[in-house]
């Protein structure tokens, strides 16, 4: 099987761009029906990553009956696959007859010492907190990394689920836990994590910067506004804006087809593929230092595109290859995204903490 290509079945609705990058090492298993291999795990910077998340269920129960977590371990875990309301929630857990509805969701998604999910929308599952809030219920989120200290909604992918779960985190019992795998698959309990709310209610707002990448099939030649005429190389082109006033209003009109051309993008995107819309939430501008991240690691730019009002070289920037095949490039997104939360997170802590 050396040096072969393989099917395997992943059992794991996330987008997993910072972990399924060209080169990274996988661990398969064998099946005995459909595709030869499930995906298990993939190492990532030295440190095994649980993918299957059908099994998370089963890690979820060994937490739970092993009372590692104080607010839910006077619980019993009375049965799997509990419906409420046409919702099916992971676990009924039970107090002197009292039902406690538990959700578990598997997260992959950190970068530092920070853990955030979704990795990508998921409608059931705010769906799931409406319901879980209704009936008292809680939610567990699992990190499968074991350095993981603080936790956060990612509000940059999934706005509408990270505003659920604030709004009901009075209602809601919200834990998140990290655990440690090794290469036979077990795992260890490693601690619960800080949610550090006051840092979401600051950066969890309709403002920040944005990525648009696409792909260019072909080479043209485009008249750029006041720029003039540019040729624009085939390959992949990665644009930074800024949408300080309404971050979704702004790529929203980005990507719609009739506009009148206002900004350099707007005459360049038509012509796209593959078209990806990043958004960065912030509470602060934070375009040209994206700009200048994305400097150091493009093959090229186009000058002046959209930097007309700055001090930037560019804000269009050219990739031979697609960029989300780069580590580099998806550990731009990272540092932005959850990176520079760290240092807001630790200067909100008490010495205590």
């Amino acid at each position: 099987m050396e040096d072969s290509k393989v099917l395997a079945y992943l059992p794991n609705p996330g987008r997993l761009w910072e972990i399924l990058i060209p080169g990274r090492i996988l661990y398969l298993s064998k099946r005995e029906k459909g595709l030869p291999y499930t995906v298990w795990a993939a190492l990532r910077h030295k440190t095994l990553i649980c993918l299957n998340t059908h099994y998370i269920n089963e890690v979820a129960e060994f937490i739970l009956k092993g009372g590692f977590i104080e607010d839910l371990k006077e619980l019993k875990v009375k049965r799997r696959e509990y419906k409420i309301d046409r919702h099916r929630i992971d676990f009924l857990l039970e107090k002197n007859s009292q039902k406690f509805p538990l959700e578990v969701k598997s997260c992959t998604l950190f970068h530092e010492n920070i853990a955030m999910f979704p990795d990508a929308v998921t409608e059931r599952g705010r769906l799931h907190l409406e319901t879980l809030a209704k009936n008292k219920g809680g939610i567990l989120f699992i990190v499968n990394f074991p350095y993981a200290k603080f936790f956060l909604p990612d509000f940059h992918t999934d706005p509408n689920f990270s505003e659920a779960l604030s709004k009901y985190r009075n209602n809601l019992l919200i834990k998140a836990i990290s655990v440690n795998w090794k290469e036979d698959m077990t795992f260890e309990y490693v601690r619960e994590l800080k949610i550090p709310w006051d840092i979401y209610d600051k950066e969890a707002v309709d403002k920040g910067a944005y990525l648009l990448c696409g792909r260019l099939p072909k080479g043209i030649s485009l008249r750029v506004g006041s720029l003039g005429k540019i040729y624009f190389k085939a390959g992949y082109y990665v644009y930074v804006g800024s949408g300080m006033n309404s971050l979704v209003s702004r790529v929203k009109r980005h990507l719609s087809v009739k506009k009148t051309k206002r900004w350099h993008i707007d005459y360049f995107i038509p012509y796209l593929d593959r078209i990806k819309a990043i958004p960065i939430r912030s509470s602060i501008s934070l375009e040209c230092a994206l700009a200048k991240a994305l400097e150091r690691i493009a093959h090229s730019n186009i000058p002046n595109f959209g930097s007309s009002d700055c001090n930037c070289i560019s804000h269009l920037f050219w990739f031979r290859d697609n960029p989300f095949e780069q580590e580099r490039f998806i550990e731009i997104i990272l540092n932005f995204r959850i990176g520079r939360l760290r240092n807001l997170i630790e200067k909100s802590l008490s010495p205590l903490d």
